[in-house]
This record gives structure tokens, C-alpha cells and sequence, in this order.
């Protein structure tokens, strides 16, 4: 029997480099070492340099270190996980996810079909190295069982994140990684986790976010879309008047 170690992953967190974000990777990486994960993926939006960081002290603290970034596609956000370089964001869906493969990385679909949080419409998707199938952040688990349906139907390994933005909430959901041919943990590096990404040696593990959190968290990210959707419309009012009066 080939030998094989399976590590506790979150592939999706944010550090303060995030707007969103709140908490500094040496915080992270604490907390992820304290309850017993074997890495994160610092996944800050449009924005590596934290995480590479991340990646370079996470064996100080017993964990393997896997850089990444979400970035924002013409389609939604996309998480590059195992890339060193900042893909190029706001480019075609298609584009990015071939880059991200170019730069050895895998492309992983957060969140999926969630317009209030930038997620990648059913129609738009079409091609990814996996889906977010467990969000701990989902509001009610219906969006989570969609995204699952969604990956079995079309083939897309399924995977776990806590989607993380304080440290306190690490480790809700994570995607249980195996790594054959290795006798021990302490053998893996962040290549190799990201080999078995893409190979689909993944288990989805964990549970939603308190209801209270989940619920707050929605909202704010419901008005955040709203205020970017108005700002948006008032940049193109001109363009509007224009299309519709003419020079009057």
C-alpha cells in the first residue's frame, strides 16, 4: 500500500493586508498552529504580498506554507492558491484561470453564484481546478449545497474554507488534503499540497459560522455591493444623460 499523510487545510483567509481583513499573518499563523491545522492560504484581495510572507514564516510555526491571493475576474472572484505572483485582476474569467496554471498555481472558485459577494455566475463558470462547495460564512447552507451540486454534476473537486477575517474564525471549515507517496507530514511542502489540489485529494470538513456572524457579515457585504453598484451608476450618469438628451 502506497504511503500517504493527509493535512488539515484552510485554503481561504484574509490577513489585514484585505480591506476587509483585520488581523496580521503572524496572528494567523498562531492561531492556526493552536487548533491544530497543518496550513493556510492567505488569500488577501488583489494583494500577495502578505501571504507570500505568510508562506515564508509559516514553518515557524509547525505549519506548511502555501502563498495565494483572490483575485478579482472580469466574472468574479477567483482564488489562485500556490502562485508567487499577482495575476493581473478585472481580466477575462477564461484568461485568469489559465494564468494561474501557468504560474504553477490551481484556480479555485469561491463562493460561488453569490452576487453580493462577487461570486462567479453558474453561466460564466466553465472551466476552474475546484469549488468552494463548504463556505463557513454562508448565511444558511442552502448556497453551500448548490455549490456542491454544481461541482459533482460538472466534475470540479469540491473543497472547504473558513473564508476567515479575524483569527478567531479560522478553522470552521477546512479541505482535508492527501498526499500520497510521503511517510510523514513533516516531508510536505506547499507544492505538494497544491498537487493534490488539483488532483482532487481533497475532503470537505467543518461547519457554518455562528448564525448571529454569518447574518452581519451578509449585510455588510450586501452594502458594500449596493454602494459599489451606486457609486458605479454615478460615474455614468453623464454617459447616460448624454446617450438619452444629446448635447440638448
Amino acid at each position: 500500500m502506497e504511503a500517504e499523510v493527509s493535512l488539515r487545510i484552510d485554503p481561504h483567509v484574509h490577513s489585514e493586508e484585505s480591506y476587509d481583513g483585520h488581523d496580521s499573518v503572524e496572528l494567523l499563523l498562531e492561531q492556526a498552529s493552536d487548533i491544530g491545522l497543518d496550513g493556510i492560504v492567505v488569500t488577501d484581495h488583489d494583494a500577495i504580498d502578505e501571504s507570500l510572507r505568510a508562506a515564508d514564516l509559516a514553518p515557524e510555526y509547525g505549519l506548511v506554507g502555501i502563498p495565494g491571493v483572490e483575485v478579482s475576474t472580469g466574472a468574479g472572484h477567483l482564488l489562485a492558491i500556490g502562485v508567487e505572483e499577482q495575476p493581473e485582476p478585472r481580466r477575462p474569467f477564461g484568461e485568469t484561470v489559465e494564468e494561474i496554471r501557468d504560474m504553477g498555481g490551481v484556480a479555485v472558485v469561491p463562493h460561488p453564484f453569490q452576487r453580493t459577494r462577487h461570486g462567479v455566475r453558474r453561466r460564466q463558470l466553465s472551466d476552474c481546478d475546484g469549488v468552494e462547495v463548504y463556505n463557513s460564512w454562508l448565511f444558511t447552507g442552502y448556497r453551500n449545497r448548490r455549490a456542491r451540486r454544481f461541482a459533482e454534476a460538472n466534475g470540479y473537486p469540491g473543497v472547504a474554507a473558513s473564508d476567515a477575517h479575524h483569527a478567531r474564525y479560522l478553522g470552521r471549515a477546512f479541505t482535508e488534503v492527501t498526499v500520497p507517496g510521503v511517510e510523514r507530514q513533516s516531508a510536505v511542502d506547499g507544492e505538494d499540497v497544491v498537487a493534490a489540489l488539483a488532483e482532487g485529494n481533497g475532503s470537505v470538513q467543518g461547519c457554518r459560522q455562528p448564525v448571529p456572524r454569518s447574518a452581519h457579515h451578509y449585510l455588510v457585504g450586501a452594502g458594500r455591493k449596493s454602494a459599489w453598484t451606486a457609486a458605479r451608476v454615478g460615474r455614468r450618469a453623464p454617459e447616460v444623460v448624454q446617450a438619452l438628451f444629446g448635447n440638448g
